[in-house]
């Protein structure tokens, strides 16, 4: 007979140990269902991975940020061990290793979860396993030979697990310019496709730039605020908070000797092609960042703030390889980011397909 339990929540991350949080004190009888250790994903990030986003910003449900290191950033262990102390604060009913396969809807309403360690039935659910989960690899990258290592974000531990050779990044966000960085410090000759990706100084007079992000209501735009729904998908600002923290974006990764390209487009004669774009990038770049400083900069004005004199981005030389050669090549590491993967909630019906295009041009 399947275990009949009142809600059961799916995915043991900071978002499932949220809604367990707060269903716990409401009295909810709930379980949370995790496939792998009580954030999985946390605990899959690269060996030096640290948060991008201040200690402060770690607001979860019932506790704040309490430890001795607000502007700090806080590295993948410690996430973890703060999780887990999280979760251990209000005893939370996490079953790990359990994997859900299948939901269907029940003729009486309720929900029939096929998982690893049997059949579950539920009042309610709550899929708290995260959206985007597919890792985006552009349409060109079928062509690289199959003898030379492709991994995405997710398969990326340390530069010592990579082949001899150089690596070529592909995607230029937050995790692929702190990967690409990390490479270049190893003594890799690194290779980096860059897209459209904003950017901003780390730090601006007395707080960090996502101090400044929440003051200026950034971090609250809604959809309609939007251009179109594309910009749903609009990378956050290029930086690192490792060594706690600084800036990390085009010009700096050029000046430490990374080679930029444009976008990836493929392969062609035993060389990878890319784009006459990288100008258009960092052009696009530079525009998001005086939308953004301009928005602080107001800021500062309306609250009587000091602003301090921040120099406008330097000149920028575009000239680009547009091929490079595989010979020699040991690694390629595709950090395009991740996109929504609605079905894999396996509830047919559940979730409308999100409509990334703008409507207004018919596609």
């Amino acid at each position: 007979m399947p275990e009949r339990i009142g809600a059961v929540v799916v995915g043991g991350g900071h978002a499932g140990l949220s809604v367990s949080r707060e269903l716990t004190p409401a009295g909810v009888e709930h379980v949370v269902l995790e496939r792998g250790r009580l954030g999985q994903t946390w605990r899959g990030r690269w060996d030096s991975f640290c948060l991008v986003t201040p200690n402060w910003s770690v607001q979860l449900p019932g506790r704040p940020y309490d430890r001795d290191d607000p502007d700090g950033f806080m590295p993948r262990d410690e996430l973890v061990r703060y999780l887990e102390g999280y979760a251990a604060g209000f005893d939370a009913p996490v079953r790990e290793g359990v994997e859900v396969s299948s939901v269907r809807v029940r003729p009486d309403g309720n929900f029939a979860l096929e998982t690893s360690a049997g059949d579950v039935v539920a009042r309610t659910l709550v899929l708290s396993t995260g959206a985007y989960q597919r890792p985006h690899r552009p349409a060109g990258a079928a062509g690289l030979r199959s003898d030379l290592l492709q991994i995405d974000v997710a398969g990326y531990r340390n530069p010592g697990d990579l082949p001899d050779g150089r690596v070529l990044v592909v995607g230029s966000g937050q995790s692929g310019c702190q990967i690409a960085e990390e490479l270049h410090e190893a003594g890799r000759e690194v290779f980096l496709a860059c897209g459209r990706a904003g950017w901003a100084p780390r730090r601006i007079g007395d707080h960090d730039v996502f101090w400044w992000l929440r003051e200026a209501g950034d971090l609250d735009d809604r959809v309609d605020s939007l251009p179109n729904p594309a910009a749903r998908l609009a990378a956050n600002v290029q930086a690192s908070g490792r060594g706690g923290g600084h800036d990390l974006h085009y010009r700096t990764l050029r000046r430490m000797g990374v080679t930029l390209l444009g976008h990836f487009l493929g392969v062609e004669g035993g060389h990878a092609r890319f784009a006459p774009d990288l100008g258009e990038s960092v052009a696009w770049g530079d525009q998001r960042y005086a939308k953004v400083i301009g928005g602080f900069r107001k800021l500062a004005a309306e609250r009587g703030l000091p602003w301090p004199d921040i120099p406008g981005p330097e000149p920028f030389e575009a000239e680009a390889p547009e091929r490079l050669s595989l010979k020699g090549l040991g690694a390629v590491v595709f950090a395009g980011g991740f996109r929504p993967d609605y079905e894999s909630c396996a509830l047919p019906g559940c979730l409308r397909r999100a409509r990334l295009s703008d409507p207004r041009r018919g596609r």
